[in-house]
Protein backbone atom coordinates (compact mmCIF):
# COMPACT_ATOMS: atom_id res chain seq x y z
CA UNK A 1 0.00 0.00 0.00
CA UNK A 2 1.46 3.38 -1.00
CA UNK A 3 1.96 6.08 1.57
CA UNK A 4 -0.90 8.38 0.51
CA UNK A 5 -3.42 5.55 0.60
CA UNK A 6 -2.14 4.41 3.99
CA UNK A 7 -2.52 7.92 5.38
CA UNK A 8 -6.18 8.04 4.26
CA UNK A 9 -6.85 4.55 5.66
CA UNK A 10 -5.28 5.56 8.96
CA UNK A 11 -7.25 8.83 8.89
CA UNK A 12 -10.53 6.95 8.43
CA UNK A 13 -9.54 4.57 11.23
CA UNK A 14 -8.83 7.49 13.58
CA UNK A 15 -12.19 9.00 12.64
CA UNK A 16 -13.93 5.71 13.41
CA UNK A 17 -12.10 5.43 16.73
CA UNK A 18 -13.38 8.85 17.78
CA UNK A 19 -16.86 8.61 16.35
CA UNK A 20 -19.09 6.69 18.72
CA UNK A 21 -22.16 6.92 20.90
CA UNK A 22 -21.71 10.41 22.31
CA UNK A 23 -20.70 11.81 18.95
CA UNK A 24 -24.03 10.66 17.53
CA UNK A 25 -26.55 11.55 20.22
CA UNK A 26 -25.07 14.74 21.71
CA UNK A 27 -24.87 17.27 18.82
CA UNK A 28 -28.54 17.13 17.69
CA UNK A 29 -29.96 17.87 21.14
CA UNK A 30 -27.34 20.59 21.66
CA UNK A 31 -28.56 22.31 18.50
CA UNK A 32 -32.17 21.59 19.42
CA UNK A 33 -31.82 23.48 22.71
CA UNK A 34 -29.69 26.26 21.18
CA UNK A 35 -32.07 27.10 18.33
CA UNK A 36 -30.99 30.31 16.59
CA UNK A 37 -27.77 30.31 18.65
CA UNK A 38 -26.75 26.94 17.18
CA UNK A 39 -23.59 28.41 15.68
CA UNK A 40 -22.38 29.57 19.11
CA UNK A 41 -22.84 26.18 20.76
CA UNK A 42 -21.24 24.66 17.67
CA UNK A 43 -18.10 26.76 18.17
CA UNK A 44 -17.84 25.76 21.83
CA UNK A 45 -18.56 22.12 21.07
CA UNK A 46 -16.03 22.00 18.23
CA UNK A 47 -13.28 23.44 20.44
CA UNK A 48 -13.63 20.70 23.08
CA UNK A 49 -14.65 17.92 20.69
CA UNK A 50 -12.34 18.49 17.69
CA UNK A 51 -9.64 21.13 18.32
CA UNK A 52 -8.44 19.82 21.69
CA UNK A 53 -8.51 16.14 20.54
CA UNK A 54 -6.50 17.14 17.46
CA UNK A 55 -3.96 18.84 19.71
CA UNK A 56 -3.78 15.64 21.77
CA UNK A 57 -2.91 13.67 18.64
CA UNK A 58 -0.31 16.26 17.66
CA UNK A 59 1.12 15.89 21.15
CA UNK A 60 1.45 12.15 20.60
CA UNK A 61 3.15 12.81 17.26
CA UNK A 62 5.67 15.02 19.07
CA UNK A 63 6.27 12.73 22.05
CA UNK A 64 6.20 9.42 20.14
CA UNK A 65 5.26 7.60 23.31
CA UNK A 66 2.36 6.59 25.55
CA UNK A 67 -0.05 8.67 27.61
CA UNK A 68 2.35 8.46 30.56
CA UNK A 69 4.68 10.76 28.63
CA UNK A 70 2.05 13.50 28.79
CA UNK A 71 2.36 13.77 32.56
CA UNK A 72 5.93 12.72 33.25
CA UNK A 73 7.13 16.32 33.68
CA UNK A 74 4.86 16.63 36.69
CA UNK A 75 6.17 13.35 38.06
CA UNK A 76 6.31 9.71 37.09
CA UNK A 77 3.84 8.75 39.80
CA UNK A 78 1.39 11.47 38.75
CA UNK A 79 1.64 10.36 35.11
CA UNK A 80 0.81 6.77 36.02
CA UNK A 81 -2.09 7.73 38.31
CA UNK A 82 -3.52 10.17 35.76
CA UNK A 83 -3.29 7.58 33.00
CA UNK A 84 -4.96 4.93 35.13
CA UNK A 85 -7.79 7.36 35.98
CA UNK A 86 -8.33 8.13 32.30
CA UNK A 87 -8.46 4.45 31.38
CA UNK A 88 -10.81 3.68 34.26
CA UNK A 89 -13.19 6.40 33.08
CA UNK A 90 -12.97 5.11 29.53
CA UNK A 91 -13.67 1.52 30.55
CA UNK A 92 -16.32 2.17 33.22
CA UNK A 93 -18.24 4.97 31.45
CA UNK A 94 -17.31 5.67 27.84
CA UNK A 95 -17.07 2.09 26.61
CA UNK A 96 -20.28 0.76 28.27
CA UNK A 97 -22.21 3.77 26.93
CA UNK A 98 -21.61 2.51 23.40
CA UNK A 99 -23.46 -0.70 24.26
CA UNK A 100 -26.29 1.20 25.99
CA UNK A 101 -26.81 3.45 22.97
CA UNK A 102 -26.72 0.46 20.63
CA UNK A 103 -29.39 -1.28 22.68
CA UNK A 104 -31.71 1.74 22.95
CA UNK A 105 -31.48 2.74 19.29
CA UNK A 106 -30.68 -0.42 17.33
CA UNK A 107 -32.03 -3.32 19.40
CA UNK A 108 -34.84 -2.25 21.72
CA UNK A 109 -37.08 -0.71 19.01
CA UNK A 110 -37.08 -3.95 17.01
CA UNK A 111 -36.56 -6.84 19.42
CA UNK A 112 -37.78 -7.70 22.91
CA UNK A 113 -34.33 -8.40 24.27
CA UNK A 114 -33.06 -7.61 27.75
CA UNK A 115 -30.27 -5.01 27.84
CA UNK A 116 -28.04 -7.45 29.73
CA UNK A 117 -28.21 -9.87 26.81
CA UNK A 118 -27.34 -7.06 24.40
CA UNK A 119 -24.33 -5.94 26.42
CA UNK A 120 -23.15 -9.56 26.81
CA UNK A 121 -23.25 -10.29 23.07
CA UNK A 122 -21.85 -6.86 22.26
CA UNK A 123 -18.79 -7.11 24.49
CA UNK A 124 -18.17 -10.72 23.54
CA UNK A 125 -17.67 -9.44 19.99
CA UNK A 126 -15.52 -6.58 21.27
CA UNK A 127 -13.35 -9.15 23.07
CA UNK A 128 -12.75 -11.08 19.82
CA UNK A 129 -11.78 -7.95 17.87
CA UNK A 130 -9.55 -6.64 20.66
CA UNK A 131 -7.66 -9.92 20.96
CA UNK A 132 -7.06 -9.87 17.20
CA UNK A 133 -5.86 -6.26 17.39
CA UNK A 134 -3.47 -6.58 14.45
CA UNK A 135 -6.36 -6.32 12.01
CA UNK A 136 -8.45 -3.79 13.89
CA UNK A 137 -7.20 -0.51 12.44
CA UNK A 138 -7.25 -1.63 8.79
CA UNK A 139 -10.70 -3.16 9.21
CA UNK A 140 -12.11 0.00 10.73
CA UNK A 141 -10.55 2.24 8.11
CA UNK A 142 -11.46 0.19 5.05
CA UNK A 143 -14.97 -1.03 5.73
CA UNK A 144 -16.98 0.41 8.62
CA UNK A 145 -16.06 4.08 8.46
CA UNK A 146 -17.12 4.71 4.82
CA UNK A 147 -20.55 3.26 5.66
CA UNK A 148 -20.87 5.50 8.71
CA UNK A 149 -19.85 8.61 6.79
CA UNK A 150 -22.16 7.86 3.85
CA UNK A 151 -25.29 7.39 5.97
CA UNK A 152 -24.59 10.51 8.02
CA UNK A 153 -23.94 12.67 4.98
CA UNK A 154 -27.23 11.52 3.44
CA UNK A 155 -29.14 12.40 6.63
CA UNK A 156 -27.43 15.79 6.94
CA UNK A 157 -27.67 16.59 3.23
CA UNK A 158 -31.40 15.89 3.01
CA UNK A 159 -32.08 17.75 6.25
CA UNK A 160 -30.18 20.88 5.23
CA UNK A 161 -32.08 21.33 1.97
CA UNK A 162 -35.48 20.44 3.39
CA UNK A 163 -37.84 23.26 4.37
CA UNK A 164 -38.60 23.90 8.03
CA UNK A 165 -40.17 26.38 10.40
CA UNK A 166 -38.34 29.23 12.14
CA UNK A 167 -35.99 28.12 14.91
CA UNK A 168 -36.94 28.68 18.53
CA UNK A 169 -34.72 30.87 20.71
CA UNK A 170 -31.86 29.36 22.70
CA UNK A 171 -32.41 27.77 26.09
CA UNK A 172 -28.79 28.46 27.07
CA UNK A 173 -27.67 31.59 28.95
CA UNK A 174 -24.09 31.11 27.75
CA UNK A 175 -24.34 29.01 24.56
CA UNK A 176 -20.61 29.11 23.82
CA UNK A 177 -19.69 27.69 27.22
CA UNK A 178 -22.61 25.25 27.17
CA UNK A 179 -21.36 23.87 23.87
CA UNK A 180 -17.82 23.60 25.20
CA UNK A 181 -18.89 21.67 28.30
CA UNK A 182 -21.22 19.42 26.31
CA UNK A 183 -18.17 18.48 24.25
CA UNK A 184 -16.74 16.84 27.39
CA UNK A 185 -19.39 14.13 27.08
CA UNK A 186 -18.00 13.02 23.71
CA UNK A 187 -14.82 11.94 25.55
CA UNK A 188 -12.94 13.13 22.45
CA UNK A 189 -10.11 14.77 24.39
CA UNK A 190 -9.71 11.55 26.38
CA UNK A 191 -9.96 9.62 23.13
CA UNK A 192 -7.12 11.74 21.76
CA UNK A 193 -4.94 10.64 24.66
CA UNK A 194 -6.04 7.01 24.29
CA UNK A 195 -6.08 6.62 20.52
CA UNK A 196 -2.84 8.54 20.04
CA UNK A 197 -0.84 5.73 21.59
CA UNK A 198 -2.41 3.19 19.22
CA UNK A 199 -1.62 5.43 16.23
CA UNK A 200 2.02 5.69 17.26
CA UNK A 201 2.24 1.88 17.57
CA UNK A 202 0.61 1.32 14.18
CA UNK A 203 2.79 3.86 12.37
CA UNK A 204 5.92 2.43 13.97
CA UNK A 205 4.84 -1.03 12.77
CA UNK A 206 4.63 0.08 9.13
CA UNK A 207 7.26 -1.60 6.99
CA UNK A 208 8.64 1.67 5.71
CA UNK A 209 12.20 2.86 5.95
CA UNK A 210 11.35 6.32 7.30
CA UNK A 211 12.61 8.51 10.09
CA UNK A 212 10.89 10.02 13.10
CA UNK A 213 10.05 13.24 11.22
CA UNK A 214 8.20 11.29 8.51
CA UNK A 215 6.32 9.28 11.12
CA UNK A 216 5.21 12.52 12.78
CA UNK A 217 4.07 13.84 9.40
CA UNK A 218 1.98 10.71 8.77
CA UNK A 219 0.28 11.01 12.17
CA UNK A 220 -0.41 14.72 11.72
CA UNK A 221 -1.87 14.33 8.21
CA UNK A 222 -4.01 11.36 9.20
CA UNK A 223 -5.27 13.21 12.27
CA UNK A 224 -6.24 16.25 10.20
CA UNK A 225 -8.26 14.02 7.88
CA UNK A 226 -10.06 12.41 10.82
CA UNK A 227 -10.83 15.62 12.71
CA UNK A 228 -12.00 17.39 9.54
CA UNK A 229 -14.54 14.59 9.14
CA UNK A 230 -15.67 15.02 12.74
CA UNK A 231 -15.95 18.79 12.23
CA UNK A 232 -18.32 18.35 9.27
CA UNK A 233 -20.49 15.76 11.02
CA UNK A 234 -20.76 17.73 14.27
CA UNK A 235 -21.75 20.98 12.56
CA UNK A 236 -24.28 19.14 10.40
CA UNK A 237 -25.95 17.36 13.32
CA UNK A 238 -26.04 20.49 15.50
CA UNK A 239 -27.62 22.46 12.66
CA UNK A 240 -30.24 19.77 12.01
CA UNK A 241 -31.20 19.72 15.68
CA UNK A 242 -31.65 23.49 15.64
CA UNK A 243 -33.47 23.55 12.32
CA UNK A 244 -36.18 21.16 13.47
CA UNK A 245 -36.50 22.28 17.08
CA UNK A 246 -40.12 23.27 16.53
CA UNK A 247 -41.03 19.82 15.24
CA UNK A 248 -40.55 17.84 18.46
CA UNK A 249 -41.51 18.14 22.16
CA UNK A 250 -39.10 20.06 24.39
CA UNK A 251 -38.46 17.05 26.64
CA UNK A 252 -37.34 14.75 23.82
CA UNK A 253 -34.32 12.61 24.72
CA UNK A 254 -31.02 12.47 22.86
CA UNK A 255 -31.60 9.03 21.26
CA UNK A 256 -35.21 9.88 20.41
CA UNK A 257 -34.22 13.11 18.66
CA UNK A 258 -31.54 11.43 16.57
CA UNK A 259 -33.97 8.66 15.59
CA UNK A 260 -36.65 11.23 14.71
CA UNK A 261 -34.25 13.22 12.52
CA UNK A 262 -33.26 10.06 10.65
CA UNK A 263 -36.89 9.11 10.10
CA UNK A 264 -37.76 12.63 8.97
CA UNK A 265 -34.93 12.78 6.42
CA UNK A 266 -34.82 9.14 5.25
CA UNK A 267 -38.49 8.27 5.53
CA UNK A 268 -39.66 4.86 6.72
CA UNK A 269 -36.20 3.39 6.24
CA UNK A 270 -34.60 6.01 8.48
CA UNK A 271 -34.72 3.95 11.64
CA UNK A 272 -33.13 0.95 9.91
CA UNK A 273 -30.29 3.07 8.51
CA UNK A 274 -29.79 4.66 11.90
CA UNK A 275 -29.66 1.25 13.60
CA UNK A 276 -26.81 0.20 11.31
CA UNK A 277 -25.04 3.52 11.85
CA UNK A 278 -25.27 3.38 15.62
CA UNK A 279 -24.17 -0.24 15.84
CA UNK A 280 -21.13 0.34 13.63
CA UNK A 281 -20.04 3.63 15.20
CA UNK A 282 -20.45 2.47 18.78
CA UNK A 283 -18.72 -0.85 18.15
CA UNK A 284 -15.65 0.70 16.53
CA UNK A 285 -15.27 3.07 19.47
CA UNK A 286 -15.59 0.26 22.00
CA UNK A 287 -12.91 -1.81 20.27
CA UNK A 288 -10.53 1.16 20.13
CA UNK A 289 -11.01 1.95 23.83
CA UNK A 290 -10.41 -1.65 24.91
CA UNK A 291 -7.35 -2.03 22.67
CA UNK A 292 -5.89 1.25 23.92
CA UNK A 293 -6.45 0.30 27.54
CA UNK A 294 -4.95 -3.17 27.05
CA UNK A 295 -1.91 -1.66 25.31
CA UNK A 296 -1.38 0.67 28.25
CA UNK A 297 -1.43 -2.04 30.91
CA UNK A 298 0.65 -4.32 28.71
CA UNK A 299 3.34 -1.64 28.63
CA UNK A 300 2.96 -1.04 32.35
CA UNK A 301 3.71 -4.71 33.03
CA UNK A 302 6.80 -5.11 30.83
CA UNK A 303 4.95 -5.97 27.60
CA UNK A 304 3.32 -9.01 29.15
CA UNK A 305 0.96 -10.71 26.68
CA UNK A 306 -1.09 -12.13 29.51
CA UNK A 307 -1.66 -8.64 30.94
CA UNK A 308 -3.06 -7.59 27.54
CA UNK A 309 -5.52 -10.49 27.48
CA UNK A 310 -6.49 -10.00 31.13
CA UNK A 311 -7.11 -6.28 30.58
CA UNK A 312 -9.27 -6.98 27.54
CA UNK A 313 -11.26 -9.51 29.57
CA UNK A 314 -11.75 -7.22 32.57
CA UNK A 315 -12.68 -4.29 30.32
CA UNK A 316 -15.32 -6.34 28.52
CA UNK A 317 -16.67 -7.58 31.85
CA UNK A 318 -17.13 -3.99 33.05
CA UNK A 319 -18.72 -3.26 29.70
CA UNK A 320 -21.28 -6.00 30.20
CA UNK A 321 -22.13 -4.87 33.73
CA UNK A 322 -22.37 -1.11 33.03
CA UNK A 323 -23.66 -1.38 29.46
CA UNK A 324 -27.01 -2.72 30.62
CA UNK A 325 -27.95 0.64 32.21
CA UNK A 326 -29.82 3.44 30.41
CA UNK A 327 -27.87 5.99 28.39
CA UNK A 328 -29.15 8.89 30.50
CA UNK A 329 -27.93 7.25 33.70
CA UNK A 330 -24.43 6.74 32.29
CA UNK A 331 -24.27 10.33 30.95
CA UNK A 332 -25.42 11.80 34.27
CA UNK A 333 -22.90 9.69 36.16
CA UNK A 334 -20.10 10.75 33.82
CA UNK A 335 -20.46 14.45 34.65
CA UNK A 336 -18.73 13.98 37.99
CA UNK A 337 -15.72 12.26 36.50
CA UNK A 338 -15.38 14.52 33.46
CA UNK A 339 -15.47 17.80 35.39
CA UNK A 340 -12.52 16.49 37.40
CA UNK A 341 -10.38 14.82 34.73
CA UNK A 342 -10.83 17.24 31.81
CA UNK A 343 -9.02 20.26 33.33
CA UNK A 344 -5.97 18.06 33.99
CA UNK A 345 -6.14 16.53 30.53
CA UNK A 346 -6.51 19.82 28.68
CA UNK A 347 -3.65 21.36 30.67
CA UNK A 348 -1.32 18.47 29.87
CA UNK A 349 -2.24 18.51 26.18
CA UNK A 350 -1.53 22.22 25.84
CA UNK A 351 1.74 22.13 27.79
CA UNK A 352 3.12 19.20 25.81
CA UNK A 353 2.76 21.14 22.57
CA UNK A 354 5.00 23.93 23.84
CA UNK A 355 8.78 24.02 23.68
CA UNK A 356 10.87 23.18 26.72
CA UNK A 357 11.59 26.90 27.12
CA UNK A 358 7.99 27.60 28.15
CA UNK A 359 7.02 24.22 29.55
CA UNK A 360 9.60 23.22 32.12
CA UNK A 361 8.78 20.74 34.92
CA UNK A 362 8.12 23.70 37.24
CA UNK A 363 5.54 25.07 34.81
CA UNK A 364 3.92 21.65 34.43
CA UNK A 365 3.62 21.16 38.19
CA UNK A 366 2.25 24.66 38.76
CA UNK A 367 -0.35 24.63 35.99
CA UNK A 368 -1.60 21.11 36.63
CA UNK A 369 -1.80 21.66 40.39
CA UNK A 370 -3.88 24.80 39.90
CA UNK A 371 -6.09 23.04 37.35
CA UNK A 372 -6.82 20.31 39.87
CA UNK A 373 -7.36 22.73 42.77
CA UNK A 374 -9.70 25.10 40.96
CA UNK A 375 -11.69 22.37 39.23
CA UNK A 376 -12.90 21.21 42.66
CA UNK A 377 -15.73 23.83 42.82
CA UNK A 378 -16.82 22.78 39.31
CA UNK A 379 -16.90 19.19 40.49
CA UNK A 380 -18.56 19.88 43.84
CA UNK A 381 -21.54 21.74 42.40
CA UNK A 382 -22.84 18.44 41.09
CA UNK A 383 -22.64 16.94 44.58
CA UNK A 384 -23.80 19.66 46.96
CA UNK A 385 -26.33 22.55 46.74
CA UNK A 386 -25.08 25.43 44.61
CA UNK A 387 -25.88 28.06 47.25
CA UNK A 388 -23.24 26.52 49.52
CA UNK A 389 -20.60 27.35 46.91
CA UNK A 390 -21.68 30.94 46.24
CA UNK A 391 -18.63 32.40 48.01
CA UNK A 392 -16.34 30.47 45.67
CA UNK A 393 -18.23 31.62 42.59
CA UNK A 394 -17.76 35.24 43.63
CA UNK A 395 -13.99 34.78 43.99
CA UNK A 396 -13.06 32.47 41.09
CA UNK A 397 -13.86 33.75 37.55
CA UNK A 398 -15.99 31.43 35.38
CA UNK A 399 -16.43 28.94 38.23
CA UNK A 400 -20.19 29.42 38.05
CA UNK A 401 -20.00 28.20 34.44
CA UNK A 402 -17.87 25.16 35.24
CA UNK A 403 -14.60 26.65 34.01
CA UNK A 404 -13.13 28.03 37.21
CA UNK A 405 -9.77 26.36 36.56
CA UNK A 406 -8.89 28.29 33.39
CA UNK A 407 -7.84 31.73 34.72
CA UNK A 408 -5.81 30.37 37.68
CA UNK A 409 -4.03 27.93 35.36
CA UNK A 410 -3.17 30.68 32.88
CA UNK A 411 -1.89 32.93 35.66
CA UNK A 412 0.11 30.03 37.05
CA UNK A 413 1.62 29.44 33.61
CA UNK A 414 2.75 33.07 33.34
CA UNK A 415 4.08 33.32 36.90
CA UNK A 416 5.90 29.98 36.71
CA UNK A 417 7.62 31.06 33.49
CA UNK A 418 8.60 34.40 35.05
CA UNK A 419 10.05 32.52 38.02
CA UNK A 420 12.01 30.15 35.78
CA UNK A 421 13.35 33.04 33.69
CA UNK A 422 14.56 34.94 36.79
CA UNK A 423 16.10 31.79 38.23
CA UNK A 424 17.93 30.97 34.97
CA UNK A 425 19.24 34.53 34.64
CA UNK A 426 20.67 34.41 38.16
CA UNK A 427 22.35 31.12 37.38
Amino acid sequence: MNRTKQIFVLGFAIFASFFGAGNLILPPLLGFNAGSDWWLVAIGFLVSATVIPLLALLGHAKLQGTMIDFGKKVSRNFAVVFSILVYIIAIVLACPRTAAVTHEMAIQPYFEINSLITSTVYFSAVFVFAINRGKVMDFLGKYLTPIIVLILLVIIGIGIFDSSETMLVSQYKTPLISGFLEGYQTYDAIAGLLVGGIIVVNVNNLNWDIGVADKKSIIIRSSLIALTGLFIIYVGLIFLGAKYNMEFPSDISRPQLLAALATMTLGKFGSAFLAVLVSAACFTTAVSIVVGTADFFKGLFNNSKSSYVITVGVSCLFGILMGQFEVKFIIDLAVYALMFIYPMGISLIMLNLLSEKYASPVVFKTVVSLAILFSIPDFLKFLIPVENLEFLYQIVPFSRDGLGWIIPSLLGFVLANVYCTIKNNKA
